[in-house]
């Protein structure tokens, strides 16, 4: 019943636009990019029993609600590593269907521990099943995209992940109004809205899933031919997944993409609560406002913060990922971590300054370097190891983002904790953290610098043969 899932029925009949492909991979993205807008449910979430404030030793803490993310992400990478195979097997459609039952379950789950105040069951749903569904909808469209796109991969890849940074931009204000909407003095609404919000994503992610189409085997733009002289760190070659982990290349991009994100996402998942302890809180008390209305704007100015990042990230993944297809991907990794560190370094500067509007514009840029690292990766690896299996070389390289997703957060959350309960305020309690994220982003500026081509005892056995009967010719 389920065959039109199959790869063989969503091959597209000649004649067909590629550019019918991204509007699918979009709606998958902006679904799973939600992730980065979970930061709206801290605060929240720290006062499900207290309502009005967190109760303590009750409610849950913000170091236990950050864990949620940290789940979800790391299971991101790893069913994108365990699946990867299984996805370029399979074609987007089927792996976009699997994707939306899992995401929207993970919503559903979830609602019923927030509702039950069991965390347990909040880790498994949304960290854990939730979590696998955004491996599969990450990777999905990915090397289809590449291969409807040969002339602009990175361009292509760009189009789909920018969809996941943006999530968050629609997300974010939308779990907003939807906990206003839902919230009565016996309830925060949260369950309420991860329903309402599961419900929505399911039915955008079926619509990506049938109508996902993948490009016949020998087919190519229209006056497009490969160049017959390759670029510099672009091979013509292909490496298996099983042969890629066993270079340094793909080892030196892990500990690129790992550190870039160890450094972004850590804020990304405390953006909102970050900004209202740094600026929002003592702004709006010193207007004069009681209590409920500073926490009522701080957090829904917080919201918009964290939906403006997703703007940048939205925006960068799309400008850095193009941009690298005239530069080269080396070029812009040198970029993103190298600019990053001293735009890390100045945050705390700002927050002595008590500039909110410089310390938007520097993340405003640092989260669009961020999200166009993640945008660039894909089309760095196919440089470095060819088209044949780079969904599935994709997929493990992610399990750099799962490592990446635990540790940043973790960072923040019990760096901050351990700040506050020293006694250091609210508003410089991320400091140090800067200065750390600064520093882990030196280490990767040196592992980009080491990237280099792969050596050809690493190619695919049958296209090394191939080349040489070419060249015998």
């Amino acid at each position: 019943m389920l065959s039109f899932l199959d790869r063989e029925k969503s091959i597209a009949e000649p004649g067909y636009n590629r550019w019918l492909f991204p509007p699918a991979a979009l709606a998958v993205h902006l679904c799973i990019g939600q992730v980065y807008g979970i930061s709206v449910f801290n605060i929240p979430m720290t006062k499900l029993i207290g309502i009005t404030e967190s109760q303590k030793g009750v409610d849950w803490t913000i170091p236990e609600i950050g864990w949620i993310f940290s789940i979800a992400l790391a299971m991101l990478g790893i069913s994108a590593a365990v699946f990867g195979k299984w996805a370029e097997r399979s074609g987007p459609r089927k792996t976009m269907f699997v994707s939306a039952l899992c995401w929207s379950s993970g919503f559903l789950i979830g609602a019923l521990g927030i509702y039950l105040h069991n965390i347990w069951i909040l880790y498994f749903g949304y960290g854990v099943i939730g979590g696998i569904g955004l491996g599969l909808g990450y990777i999905s469209p990915v090397s289809t995209l590449m291969k409807w796109f040969p002339d602009r991969p990175g361009m292509a890849t760009g189009i789909a992940i920018m969809g996941f940074g943006g999530g968050a931009m629609i997300g974010s204000p939308l779990a907003v109004e939807l906990m206003n909407f839902f919230k009565t003095p016996t309830s925060m609404g949260v369950w309420e809205t991860f329903v309402a919000m599961g419900l929505i994503y399911l039915a955008f992610m079926l619509y990506g899933a049938f109508t996902a189409r993948v490009p016949a085997p020998d087919w190519k733009p229209e006056g497009w031919t490969p160049s017959a002289q390759p670029k510099k760190m672009v091979t013509t070659a292909n490496v298996t997944a099983d042969m890629a982990i066993k270079t340094p290349q793909f080892w030196l991009l892990w500990g690129v993409l790992c550190l870039n994100v160890t450094a972004g996402i850590g804020v990304l998942g405390q953006a909102s609560p970050m900004i209202q302890e740094m600026f929002l809180l003592k702004k709006f008390r010193d207007m004069g406002l009681d209590e409920q209305q500073v926490i009522k704007m701080a957090a829904a100015a917080g919201g918009g913060f964290a939906a403006l990042l997703s703007l940048f990230n939205l925006v960068g993944r799309f400008f850095w990922s193009s941009l690298s297809d005239i530069l080269g991907r080396k070029t812009n990794y040198m970029i993103y971590l190298g600019l990053g560190t001293v735009l890390y370094a100045l945050i705390p500067t700002t927050g002595q300054l008590g500039s909110v509007v410089l310390f938007v514009a520097l993340f405003a840029v640092i989260m669009s370097m961020y999200g166009g690292g993640f945008a660039t990766i894909p089309a760095y690896l196919k440089d470095m190891f060819g088209t044949m299996q780079v969904g599935a070389i994709h997929g493990r390289l992610l399990t750099a983002w799962s490592t990446a997703a635990v540790l940043g957060p973790v960072l923040v959350n019990y760096i901050r904790e351990y700040q506050i309960n020293s006694g250091v305020p609210k508003a410089e309690a991320y400091n140090i953290t800067m200065y750390i994220m600064a520093g882990l982003l030196v280490v990767g500026f040196i592992c980009n610098y080491f990237v280099k081509e792969v050596e050809t005892k690493f190619h695919h056995v049958e296209e090394t043969a191939t080349n040489l009967q070419t060249q015998r010719a």
